[in-house]
């Protein structure tokens, strides 16, 4: 990574935004020509476990782990930063990145509240092998996983961190029911499941004064979350490639030392008939769809390489306007393939006065035969939304004035 000094007049060019930067004489030469910006060094807070640095001379890791989420906010997709220009190692608890003001807790009225953030554990180790340094890392992540097992700590003397045998645990299995899917019952392979403060469907999202507890079901639909804070929760859930949140209705009520079977849980997916067309797969990504190769002035080496995250590259939002030079995107059902031709963000199209302006994209549709006194519903599944505007609106030739039936997209 390059170092602070290098953000400094005369090593770098300052790109659309502070934090984002173009190294022009970088004091390590291998760096020059590319981008650094805190945002690019994210990532999903399931993902955050362990971050850090080796030093190649002497051979040495300096490592942040993070065994359990239980006390960061927004779930287990909120995205979050790890480090920053320089050996700035974060450990972030609360934040309105990539969010809003939806996730800065407010107090009101005199409003009592306490949380336990962490603890973290920050792990060094050393290489006598100066050929391979990396095995550093290997080694980090094994460690991770080791202190993933022992989480909660037995250590921290405070009453408010509880430990494993002051907590519970909630097991269940998800089912998936719809009926212009399947006839029966479909197991939710893979569902995120988890515990947070009792509110309304998909609240877990913006909830940022309690704990969160995750887990993911495995083939048959079947979890069991472990060491939950005692407390009362509310039980949600989304299962990828369905659209929609699931909510248990009760409150969940979490003791010491006891396991609660749920037993069989049912989903029901919003749906209004059966569905003509879909684009992508609601999964609260947009990786499926079509990111292009950065900018060749704009590149990190670090996402060359790793395909699934090719999106932190900078300047990806430019390359629209490259790619459609004389017209915003237009999709054709039937035609049309969503892992190349639609667009990964709907993003605003820069104009020859360096400025922004909104972009409408179309997709077009053929239906054999349309009931003119039939509803037709378009669903629209975000992956996020920043400081944006998303407007629809139903053009038909002929005269027929209806939405499209249950798109998933």
């Amino acid at each position: 990574m390059p170092m602070p000094e290098d953000r400094l007049p005369g090593r770098c060019q300052q790109l659309a935004y502070p934090e984002a930067v173009l190294l022009t004489n970088p004091t390590n030469p291998e760096l020059k020509g590319e981008v650094d910006d805190k945002y690019q060094y994210s990532s999903e807070d399931q993902d955050i476990k362990v971050h850090g640095w080796i030093s190649f001379d002497p051979p040495i890791g300096f490592w942040q782990i993070t065994p359990s989420d239980e006390f960061r906010t927004g779930g287990p997709v909120k995205q979050n930063l790890t480090s920053h220009v320089g050996p700035t190692t974060l450990s972030v608890f609360l934040s309105a990145h990539y969010s809003g003001g939806d996730l800065v807790p407010k107090f009101r009225n005199g409003e009592y509240w306490k949380k336990v953030f962490g603890p973290v554990f920050v792990y060094l180790n050393s290489a006598s092998d100066r050929r391979d340094p990396k095995k550093l890392w290997e080694d980090a992540k094994m460690q991770m996983l080791r202190e993933v097992e022992t989480w909660p700590y037995n250590f921290p003397m405070s009453e408010d961190f509880e430990k494993s045998w002051q907590r519970g645990s909630v097991s269940g299995k998800l089912l998936v029911r719809d009926r212009y899917v399947d006839g029966e019952d479909m197991q939710a392979n893979g569902a995120y499941v988890g515990l947070a403060l009792p509110g309304e469907a998909g609240s877990w999202q913006r909830e940022c004064k309690g704990y969160q507890f995750w887990t993911r079901a495995d083939a048959n639909g079947i979890f069991t979350i472990r060491n939950v804070r005692t407390g009362d929760y509310n039980l949600y859930a989304w299962v990828p490639g369905f659209i929609g949140d699931y909510k248990y209705d009760a409150t969940i009520k979490i003791t010491s030392g006891k396991n609660i079977d749920l037993g069989d849980l049912v989903y029901e997916p919003p749906r209004d008939g059966v569905t003509l067309w879909e684009i992508g797969i609601p999964d609260r990504s947009a990786a499926e769809f079509y990111i292009p190769d950065p900018n060749p002035r704009y590149v990190n080496r670090l996402y060359v390489n790793l395909p699934t995250d090719r999106f932190r590259q900078y300047g990806l939002w430019d390359r629209y306007t490259e790619l459609h030079p004389d017209g915003d995107l237009v999709y054709t059902i039937g035609k049309s393939d969503y892992k190349k031709d639609w667009f990964f963000a709907q993003v605003t199209r820069k104009t020859n006065q360096n400025s922004y302006q909104p972009t409408t994209w179309q997709i077009k549709f053929h239906l054999d035969g349309v009931r003119q006194s039939g509803n037709y519903k378009l669903r629209v599944a975000l992956a996020s939304a920043n400081l944006s505007e998303l407007q629809v609106y139903s053009y038909l030739e002929l005269s027929f004035w209806n939405f499209l039936c249950d798109n998933y997209m």
